[in-house]
């Protein structure tokens, strides 16, 4: 699929410094481009590319347009206008409905004619698949699950018992949503399972990447609100609540009975611990460890940098002794005060 810049200007909100006639008909990268594809400047790492690229138009900023010798288009939103531009030169496959003769489909489920259901797949009683919607080969929906309109599940996605998924959702591989959370209680050094009674409620465009694990709640629901994203092997325990347009980075790890605001993010490891409350506007950088709530909006940061071993090592010497330093600084202080 090809289109003119003018056309791609007008759907990304661009201006054009170029001939509007000229036809682009893939992405890429600046150093790969041939003519025919359209490129993107959305970091200075990448700036020395720009000079030498052949692609047939660069989507950047204002600042970059006098170093770029091909076509530009012009917006301050350079990573936005490739995803857009993407998205348009890359249209999803039209899709058929029907069940596949090697599916298993309940009589007492309701699966919508434009719906697909994939070789291997599992639909349970009472549950509900929408218009347009695509099970992928051995997804499971377990009985009195509900699946919105449009929503794809790539392939091997199991959705437990009741859980709700809303429209135009998309699930990667692997994905469990609405297994048990971690819910034991101790008797006399004996474990004792606490039934998981609550569901799973996902709200409208919605993604969750491959191996993405979502518990069910204990009592209340686990719930994933509007448009939030979630990258690959994510740990939501219990009763989580994570609100509109939160994105969460691989590897994260939310404990059960936290509350995230809207529009968060939480960067690739990130750990927080069970029942705190994160604000809106909180961005966790990678490999942070939250042990307390977040009142306030920023960013925030833990972690150590990587270091050399030799100077990791003696940086951790070091801090072993930082409570003996503070007890003798404190002597120090002491004395002077007498």
């Amino acid at each position: 699929m090809g289109l003119s810049l003018g056309e791609l200007a007008a759907h990304l909100g661009a201006e054009l410094d170029g001939d509007p006639e000229g036809v682009v008909e893939r992405v890429d990268t600046l150093p790969r481009a041939e003519p025919g594809a359209v490129s993107f400047l959305a970091n200075r790492r990448y700036s020395r590319y720009l000079p030498n690229t052949c692609a047939s138009a660069v989507i950047l900023t204002a600042a970059d347009r006098e170093a770029c010798p091909v076509a530009s288009l012009v917006m301050d939103n350079p990573y936005l206008g490739y995803a857009r531009a993407a998205a348009l030169l890359n249209p999803s496959a039209e899709q058929a409905g029907g069940i596949h003769p090697k599916a298993w489909v309940s009589d007492g489920a309701q699966v919508d004619p434009s719906a697909w259901i994939g070789p291997q797949a599992v639909v349970e009683s009472g549950a509900k698949v929408g218009a347009g919607s695509y099970l992928g080969p051995g997804c499971v929906l377990e009985r009195d699950v509900v699946i919105g309109q449009g929503t794809r599940l790539v392939a091997n996605v199991t959705i437990c018992k009741g859980v709700t998924i809303g429209d135009r959702g998309l699930i990667h591989p692997g994905v469990v949503v609405g297994a048990d959370g971690f819910g034991i209680a101790n008797d006399q050094g004996v474990w004792v399972k606490v039934p998981q009674l609550g569901s799973v409620h996902i709200g409208d465009d919605v993604e969750i990447g491959a191996n993405t694990a979502i518990d069910r709640g204990a009592l209340e629901d686990t719930v994933i609100e509007n448009g939030v994203k979630l990258d690959n092997l994510v740990q939501v325990g219990h009763n989580v609540h994570i609100g509109e347009h939160t994105a969460v980075a691989g590897c994260a790890a939310i404990a059960g009975s936290v509350r995230i605001g809207k529009r968060c993010t939480v960067g690739g490891m990130a750990a927080i611990a069970g029942h705190l409350e994160i604000v809106d506007d909180v961005h966790l950088t990678g490999t942070s460890a939250v042990p307390r709530s977040i009142p306030e909006p920023g960013i925030y940061s833990s972690g150590m940098p990587i270091q050399e071993n030799k100077a990791w090592r003696r940086t951790i010497a070091r801090l072993l002794k930082l409570d003996e330093l503070a007890r003798r600084v404190k002597e120090l202080e002491s004395q002077q005060d007498d």
